[in-house]
C-alpha cells in the first residue's frame, strides 16, 4: 500500500508543476486534460485545457494534482509536504524559490535536528517544510 498526497491547485496546475520543475526537478510522468477524458463529464466553462489528472515525482515520492474544479482560489490547510535535499545550499535555492510570491511560515536556519530548516508556502498556498538532516 502507498499513500499520495493529492493536490488541487484549482485552475493553477500547470503553472504549480513548472515552479516544481524548477524547484525540485520534478518530472511529470502522466497529465490528462479534462477535453481528453474518455468518459465527457460537465466541466465549468473554459476548463477543457485544464488539468483532469496529473502524477509526477519529486525525488522518490510519486504527487498527485488536479485543476479540480477551476475555481481559482487555493486552500491548503493542514499538512505540509516535507522535501531533504542532500546540502545547506540546495536547501537554501529550494527555500528562496518557493518563499518567491510565497510567506515564510519559519526562516531557513541551524536547528538541532538539521543543519538547515525552514518553513513556506509556496504562491498556491501549499506548504513545504525543508530540511538537511544532522
Amino acid at each position: 500500500m502507498e499513500a499520495q498526497p493529492y493536490l488541487f491547485f484549482n485552475g493553477r496546475c500547470e503553472e504549480a508543476i513548472e515552479l516544481y520543475k524548477r524547484v525540485f526537478g520534478a518530472e511529470v510522468l502522466m497529465l490528462m486534460r479534462f477535453k481528453d477524458s474518455p468518459e465527457q463529464s460537465p466541466v465549468p466553462p473554459g476548463c477543457e485545457d485544464k488539468v483532469m489528472h496529473m502524477s509526477f515525482r519529486i525525488g522518490d515520492t510519486t504527487v498527485l494534482a488536479s485543476d479540480g474544479e477551476c475555481a481559482g482560489k487555493t486552500a491548503f490547510h493542514g499538512f505540509a509536504l516535507s522535501v531533504t535535499p542532500s546540502t545547506d545550499s540546495e536547501a537554501q535555492r529550494m527555500f528562496a524559490s518557493l518563499a518567491d510570491g510565497g510567506q515564510v511560515q519559519m526562516p531557513l536556519t541551524k536547528t538541532f535536528f538539521a543543519s538547515s530548516f525552514g518553513m513556506v508556502a509556496d504562491r498556491f498556498g501549499v506548504s513545504w517544510m525543508i530540511y538537511v538532516p544532522v
